[in-house]
């Protein structure tokens, strides 16, 4: 059986100006495919290499496989959707799947505008795509598809999801296939290495209304930090790998295994050859500061805080967890331990004006971390968020949800205005860091990363890819009346998928009655013990001491 995994040609002005990044998905999905004994496994990474439709079409042409598979989260789900219609056209015989967050979750929607799509696969891929393939291979599919766990599908004009699979429990079981990617084409810019991007765990214990990371992974999980240290060590050695970033979310929760890892790191000297760079929270930071230069002598050289902006601060949708001086202290305490520090701010929400993109742009100026991005808010469609906004939503085209199209419109400002002062937060904040702080700030190490992330800026500056400038048609503050984000209009939300979202609010809605049912009743009861001068001694309580239930949820 040949499968052919394919990385869709989706590009945007974001995360791709520090350089190309390795698809890891490619890797663990073959990695686990490998060990169930599918061997003849094809990578095509259209994405890194630009690959047009007519060289796709070629290429899958000349490989004919059994299976196609492909990925996608929100911004690249039509080209991904594109890829699977192609395959069709040119090897018709082959069973196109799909995977990745944004089919797991809008999975009807998905089914409703590209029905060529022969099965998605809903959650973690690594024991589903096997199950699947195993049921290809012993020839029952699709007799047995219903009884596979994690899939949706089309039977006729019903769009069908089995029951979910679980969650994969034994991470240090999935070997990684690192193998399959073009290594020579995966270059961090501001260091030129070649880059990487394992994962040390999975999922994540809190449930911000905006996030979709716990939803997709559900439960959080922890791999064996010697394992994690021996998948790096292997991408050193034998891929030539010089710089990684952890894909957790927030890989500093679990304290004792960050630390094991850290320490693992050391005692093997990797710190000599590998650098690399995380994203986190101010608390975590803020709770281990007095291990912050264990951090950096085990590698740790970029640390990207999740830093509210003005704006965000203002609003109850977000959680409020920190303070102004507890995200400048953070900040301080990452430089002070020789860790560049990169300031994220969320901007374009919908109370976001002149004022407050202003206010952000001062707070980040006193914090004075090395870097500053400012992204604009999407609002994933399959989050608790966007259910509270979606009447606000107007755009429904997909592939803007790049964090640097402004899908919401400010009250008080049009979506150029809202491009316009972000671009001036840009253009003064490393204006004044590449002439007064970059060249002279440090020595060395320090100042030659600082100056390739310059360096980074720039050149997607020039070829005017940075935050899509280019297609925007911005050049300055005298084109924000005539900048252009060609939404596609014509996309809007399937009707099952919209059927599926008010079920969903139905759902949340009778268990929100319930609770308040469930309230009314213990007051009432409350009353009567008093009436009766019995002692009142509280309200029931779970084990844990909680008094809430969790809403109802469909397997």
């Amino acid at each position: 059986m040949r499968i052919v995994l394919v990385h869709p040609n989706y590009h945007s002005g974001g995360a791709e100006i520090a350089g190309n990044w390795p698809p890891a998905w490619v890797a663990y999905i073959a990695g686990s495919l490998k060990r169930a004994g599918f061997d003849d496994i094809q990578f095509i990474d259209a994405m890194t290499n630009d690959i047009g439709e007519a060289d796709l079409a070629e290429r899958l042409r000349d490989l004919q496989p059994d299976v196609v598979g492909v990925t996608a989260i929100t911004p690249s789900i039509y080209v991904a959707e594109r890829v699977l219609e192609i395959a069709k056209e040119v090897a018709p015989n082959a069973l196109r799947v799909l995977g990745g967050v944004h089919a797991t979750f809008m999975y009807k929607q998905v089914l409703s505008e590209a029905p060529w799509i022969d099965v998605i696969v809903r959650g973690e891929g690594e024991e589903i795509i096997v199950d699947l393939l195993k049921a290809v291979d012993e020839g029952r599919w699709p007799e047995d598809r219903r009884k596979i766990k994690g899939l949706a599908f089309l039977d006729g004009d019903q769009i069908v999801a089995t029951q979910a699979a679980s969650t994969v429990k034994d991470l240090d079981g999935i070997e990684p296939d690192w193998s399959l990617l073009e290594w020579d084409k995966y270059i961090y810019i501001p260091l030129g290495k070649k880059v990487a991007i394992p994962n040390m765990a999975r999922g994540c214990p809190f449930t911000c209304s905006f996030c979709s990371q716990w939803k997709f992974w559900r439960d959080y999980r922890v791999r064996d930090p010697i394992k994690v240290v021996d998948e790096i060590e292997s991408l050193v050695n034998e891929h030539g790998v010089g710089f990684f970033i952890l894909a957790d979310e927030e890989p500093t929760i679990n304290r004792k295994k960050f630390i094991q890892f850290c320490e693992e790191l050391i005692r093997r000297d990797l710190p000599k050859r590998i650098q690399w760079g995380i994203n986190t929270r101010v608390t975590d930071i803020y709770r281990d500061r007095e291990l912050l230069g264990l951090y950096r002598k085990a590698g740790l050289v970029h640390v990207s805080l999740g830093t509210e902006a003005a704006a965000q601060l203002k609003l109850e949708q977000f959680n409020k967890e920190t303070t102004v001086e507890q995200n400048k202290e953070a900040i301080r305490l990452l430089r002070e331990a020789d860790i560049f520090v990169e300031a994220q701010f969320i901007v374009g929400l919908d109370n976001e004006t002149k004022e407050t993109l202003e206010e952000t742009f001062q707070m980040a100026w006193d914090w004075q971390p090395d870097l500053a991005n400012w992204a604009m808010y999407t609002p994933w469609p399959f989050t608790p968020l966007f259910q509270e906004l979606k009447d606000q939503v107007e755009i429904f085209d997909f592939s803007k949800y790049n964090f640097v199209t402004p899908i919401m419109k400010p009250e008080a400002l049009t979506r150029g205005e809202l491009l316009d002062g972000v671009m001036k937060n840009y253009r003064r904040f490393y204006m004044r860091k590449a002439l007064f702080h970059y060249p002279w700030r440090g020595t060395g190490y320090r100042r030659r990363y600082l100056l390739g992330c310059l360096k980074a800026f720039l050149k997607a500056g020039v070829g005017r890819t940075f935050y899509d400038l280019g297609k925007a048609g911005y050049w300055g503050p005298q084109t924000k009346k005539s900048v252009h984000f060609d939404f596609d209009e014509t996309r809007t939300i399937a009707e099952a998928q919209m059927e599926d979202w008010e079920a969903s609010a139905d759902r949340v809605a009778r268990a929100a009655e319930r609770r308040e049912a469930v309230r009314k009743q213990g007051k009432a009861r409350a009353v009567e013990r008093n009436e009766a001068k019995v002692p009142d001694l509280g309200a029931a309580k779970a084990c844990g001491g909680g008094t809430q239930q969790m809403s109802d949820v469909d397997a």
